[in-house]
């Protein structure tokens, strides 16, 4: 999809605050790698060419394996995505795609068996963030071309 227009420039100010949430997930306790992979699922199920890309192009730098990104939409039959791994990724399906109003509580009780009060918060505020930046390049067209991602582009400057 061609840009329809360059959300960044026309709302900077929701942008700035939309992007605060980078810093605050880069001082989780949460893997960087396995945020990476929810961002991976999430532009899955969403369909957001640019986050896809972007994200493949974390993980492999990361060191993750190519054959966990190939059969990602179907982590449910694969055996090498790690329990934490699972319950992750099933929250952040539950949460992207809102069914009567809540997550189920099967799902939630197998995130919180893994994970912490404050990681789950993480986790749900990492899902929330990517659900944004998917529906925003799906919306009005990434900002940048598809393919153009370099990994780090993104990182804060210190």
């Amino acid at each position: 999809m061609k840009t329809r227009l360059n959300y960044f420039q026309q709302a900077s100010n929701p942008m700035k605050a939309l992007s605060g949430f980078a810093p605050y997930l880069a001082e989780s306790v949460l893997d960087k790698s396995l945020l990476e992979l929810l961002y991976f699922r999430v532009s899955q199920i969403n369909g957001c060419a640019f986050c896809l890309d972007m994200h493949s192009k974390e993980l492999r730098a990361m060191g993750e394996q190519e054959h966990r990104l190939y059969v990602m939409n179907a982590w449910r039959e694969a055996a090498f995505y790690s329990e934490r791994e699972r319950a992750a990724l099933a929250f952040a399906e539950a949460l992207t795609k809102v069914e009567h109003g809540e997550v189920p509580d099967e799902v939630y009780n197998a995130a919180a068996a893994q994970f912490s009060e404050g990681e789950l918060v993480d986790l749900a505020i990492a899902i929330v963030a990517i659900n944004s930046y998917n529906r925003l390049n799906i919306a009005f067209g990434s900002p940048l071309p598809v393919g153009s991602y370099k990994v780090g582009m993104f990182a804060e400057k210190h």
